[in-house]
């Protein structure tokens, strides 16, 4: 899952980013309302954490910004500004969830993947195709009950394939999904990663659409 955090405090900036990495996200952060709305108009995120208290602005203006372009990424407001009127106007403004500052990460990863399952209208936070199962809580995999070792660049593309069911991801998706804006990508990263998929899952698990390109295998 991509997430872009949008905080001026360095400290917790990097302690987001990092700590997201780790629980699986791929994390990409500003630290200003102008840098915020640059990256959003060129990239898209699986969901968003948002400061309302930066440097050039509040928050809030990303946020109606963005929901008057019609953009649905899942927001979750996190400040130090925690009254009861704060938290009803952030979620008035558009804003998915709340949370107060100070915060514990592992809920912060647990609100962001609730907010992800919702916004794709799955009832249960489990990925499940053709026995395949993948937990975005545990980033664990499992074919047919077994475990499989995955890379996180290979849980990623699973990820992504499995939250769109049917859905053909193009090269360009799925380095979206895998890669931040300052990580330089390999010309043909995707194309092994999904041959090491393959070698693992199966070959019929992953189809290639040829010149647009890749989707779950069909049920048979």
């Amino acid at each position: 899952m991509r997430v872009l955090i949008v905080e001026d405090d360095a400290v917790l900036r990097d302690g987001l980013r990092v700590g997201l990495a780790i629980g699986g996200f791929n994390a990409d952060a500003v630290e200003s309302c102008e840098e915020a709305e640059a990256v959003l108009k060129n990239h898209e995120f699986d969901a968003m954490v948002l400061d309302l208290m930066l440097p050039d602005g509040s928050g809030l203006d990303v946020l109606k910004s963005l929901r008057e372009r019609r953009d649905t990424t899942p927001v979750l407001l996190l400040t130090a500004r925690d009254r009861v009127a704060d938290r009803i106007q952030g979620l008035d403004a558009g804003a998915d969830d709340y949370l107060g500052k100070p915060f514990d990460l592992d809920e912060v990863a647990a609100r962001l993947r609730a907010l992800v399952r919702r916004a794709s209208g799955r009832p249960s936070s489990l990925l499940e195709w053709r026995g395949l199962r993948l937990d975005p809580a545990t980033q664990q995999v499992e074919l047919g009950g077994e475990p499989v070792r995955v890379s996180r660049r290979e849980y990623a593309i699973l990820h992504a394939l499995m939250i769109h069911p049917g859905q053909i991801l193009s090269r360009g998706q799925i380095e979206e999904k895998l890669y931040g804006w300052q990580e330089e990508v390999e010309s043909n990263a995707v194309e092994v990663h999904i041959h090491h998929l393959r070698s693992k899952l199966g070959p019929g698990m992953i189809q290639t659409v040829r010149g647009i390109g890749y989707r779950l295998g069909e049920e048979p």
